[in-house]
């Protein structure tokens, strides 16, 4: 049976793993295309802000469950 704390656990796993491939992707496509490279800086630099902001919540949810459990 599944429990909130799998999905929890595979909702971290597929966040990061999208994180990591969309950065691979914008520093890849960064070196590709030199005419769109300050846009490409942009998404690599907002994806790496949206993994520790989404990491900081993940962390969060923990230790309340930690604290109230």
């Amino acid at each position: 049976m599944i429990t909130i704390d799998d999905i929890s656990t595979a909702v971290i796993v597929l966040l990061r793993l999208g994180a990591a491939f969309r950065f691979v992707y914008c520093m890849i496509r960064l070196q590709s295309a030199e005419d769109e490279a300050a846009q490409f800086k942009k998404r690599a630099k907002n994806t790496v802000i949206f993994y520790i902001i989404a990491e900081c919540v993940w962390q969060l949810k923990e230790i309340i469950f930690y604290y109230y459990s």
